[in-house]
């Protein structure tokens, strides 16, 4: 029997890809989980074969936390119409936080042409990737965050004198969004500092992923960051900070067999004629400010603080 008959050398194949693939039957359970979602996942198969994908596996998934999981699934539509569907989204990794991947949706079929399960591929190629954490030179200057491995504030500031200069000059627009986690001195205090430092990680990841890999993303202070916009416009800024505040407050770590979460409140400013460093900053500060209250508002159920 020649190697291509064998059932054993097709499944090495897809193993062997550089992007990961999963095969569901038609009541979404994994049946086949390659090393490619392995190593872009994080979870393993032993780990998946036999759960559903709503497992908080595949975000878009996810019944508890991703707002794709309704007739925009992309399981969902494929199976519908009964085409392949194209789609970009992210993937929940195990250690928390997401990736953004490109995926094909595709029915497959048995030999009599009846629908049997969805083959899906995702590929994290464009994710935007953090700086490399063994440049310990850059952290010994200062210039890299110890916890995140992110851009410290002396860098942002810097990143942003030059895109002020670029927008006055070259009328090239961007934004800002300043990112807070009120509630990190609360959580460290309750879960200890390993906790803390872990669910800073997976928030930094977050917001270096849903960003474009030309934008910047840095920690400003303790509980607190900065992204940098290149090229975005006022009305692209509202979108971004919208899908950011989402995929922030889906991000979890599990602890001790907790799931846990911290609270985010997001700032955002587009840059302005005769902004500077200041003027920007402090746009982006009251926008927190309000953003924070109207979270506070909903949290005690105020329906004044509601959009």
């Amino acid at each position: 029997m020649s190697a291509f008959q064998d059932p054993d050398t097709y499944r090495d194949i897809l193993n062997r890809l550089q992007v990961g693939v999963c095969v569901l039957d038609l009541q979404k359970r994994i049946v086949f989980w390659s090393d490619g979602a392995e190593q872009l996942t994080g979870y393993t198969r032993s780990e998946v074969i036999g759960h559903s994908c709503c497992d908080n596996i595949l975000q878009h998934c996810n019944q508890k936390s991703c707002e794709m999981c309704d007739e925009k699934c992309p399981i969902e539509v494929a199976l519908h119409d009964a085409q392949p569907f194209e789609s970009n989204g992210f993937i929940h990794h195990q250690s928390g936080h997401r990736i953004p991947v490109h995926t094909w949706t595709i029915p497959l079929r048995d030999k009599n042409g009846f629908i049997i399960g969805i083959i899906q591929t995702f590929d994290g190629q464009f994710a935007a990737k953090p700086p490399d954490p063994k440049e310990h030179s850059l952290k010994q200057r200062g210039w890299l965050d110890e916890v995140t491995d992110l851009p410290a504030q002396a860098i942002m500031y810097s990143h942003l004198r030059e895109a002020i200069a670029t927008f006055t000059e070259l009328h090239i627009p961007f934004a800002v969004i300043l990112v807070d986690f009120p509630d990190l001195d609360q959580f460290r205090a309750r879960y200890g500092q390993g906790a803390a430092r872990s669910i800073l990680q997976v928030l930094s990841r977050t917001m270096r992923n849903t960003v474009w890999p030309t934008d910047f993303v840095g920690r400003w202070s303790e509980g607190r960051f900065l992204v940098i916009l290149m090229g975005s416009s006022e009305e692209a800024l509202h979108a971004i900070a919208s899908r950011m505040f989402r995929m922030l407050d889906n991000a979890t770590i599990m602890w001790w067999g907790e799931e846990l979460s911290v609270r985010g409140c997001l700032g955002p400013a587009a840059a302005q004629k005769g902004d500077n460093l200041e003027s920007i900053l402090q746009r982006a500060q009251r926008s927190l400010e309000e953003s924070a209250q109207l979270a506070k508002h909903a949290a005690a159920g105020d329906p004044e603080g509601e959009d």
